[in-house]
Order: structure tokens, then C-alpha cells, then sequence
């Protein structure tokens, strides 16, 4: 499982956006810190920017209409069913969901994987997240991705 490029969580179909709460899930609880070839960089800084992270999920889950069948994974000290609260998780300084990693090399990455994942005609919108200002003076770059689906 991988954590999609941020700048995709709008877009994410069904499958992939609950997939990216049951992995987030799983990365906040018992998997942290433990080795997982696609998502060890989430390891290098703190569960807060995880929590970030996952609360985008959540809330585009819930923008979407899904439910979110365990609330408590809204509050930052909650780590899971077997963990609990963790409440000596401190706080220091808020931090954003984006990871460093989550760069243009790594969006081409996740475009390629949704394409070899055929979900292209199932993403929303795909055409609004292709003329974004975020990919503006990339545009040529990620129209050719979007065209080779």
C-alpha cells in the first residue's frame, strides 16, 4: 500500500480513498515504525504530520458522504484499538500533511499507478485536477501522463 500524492486525495476513487484511511489507520496504530517498503519515509518525522495526513482523508471521506465508522481516529492522541490513547504524544510544533517525498517525480508515480490500476474513467474531475495551477508550469508534462491512460 502506498499514501497517494496529497495533491490526488480530491480525486482518489472509492477504493482508493478507503484504502487510504484503512492504511493511515493502520500506520497511526500497531504498523508505526514498523518497515513497509513503500511507506517507510513516513517513519522520519512525526506521527502529527501522519494525523495531518489522515485527517484530509477523513474529511474528503467525509465531503464524499462516507462514514467514518470510528470517530475517535479524528482526535490526534487516538492510536487504535489496541493502542488506545497515547497521551504522552507531544505536540510540538503543528506540522502540514505534505511529505517532502510528495513531490512532482512522486505525483508522475501515482498518475502512472492509478493508470496501471485502470482507474482513470472512475477518478472525478480528473480534467479540473489537470489544468490545477499547481501543475501549470508542468502542464505539458502531466497532460501527456493523463493522455497515455
Amino acid at each position: 500500500m502506498r499514501l497517494w500524492h496529497y495533491k490526488l486525495i480530491p480525486f482518489l476513487p472509492r477504493q482508493q480513498l478507503l484504502g487510504q484511511h484503512r492504511e493511515c489507520c493502520a500506520l497511526r496504530g500497531l504498523g508505526w515504525g514498523k518497515k513497509h517498503s513503500t511507506v517507510d519515509y513516513v517513519f522520519k518525522y512525526s506521527i502529527h504530520k501522519l494525523f495531518t495526513y489522515h485527517s484530509e482523508i477523513m474529511f474528503e471521506m467525509m465531503r464524499r458522504g462516507y462514514e467514518i465508522k470510528n470517530p475517535r481516529w479524528l482526535t490526534y492522541y487516538y492510536r487504535g484499538k489496541k493502542l488506545n490513547y497515547d497521551l504522552s504524544t507531544n505536540v510540538i510544533l503543528p506540522e502540514d500533511g505534505i511529505y517532502p517525498e510528495h513531490n512532482d517525480n512522486y505525483l508522475s508515480e501515482c498518475l502512472h499507478n492509478l493508470k496501471y490500476k485502470k482507474v482513470k474513467n472512475k477518478i472525478k474531475n480528473i480534467d479540473l485536477f489537470m489544468h490545477f495551477n499547481f501543475i501549470k508550469d508542468k502542464g505539458e508534462k502531466y497532460e501527456k501522463i493523463y493522455n497515455s491512460f
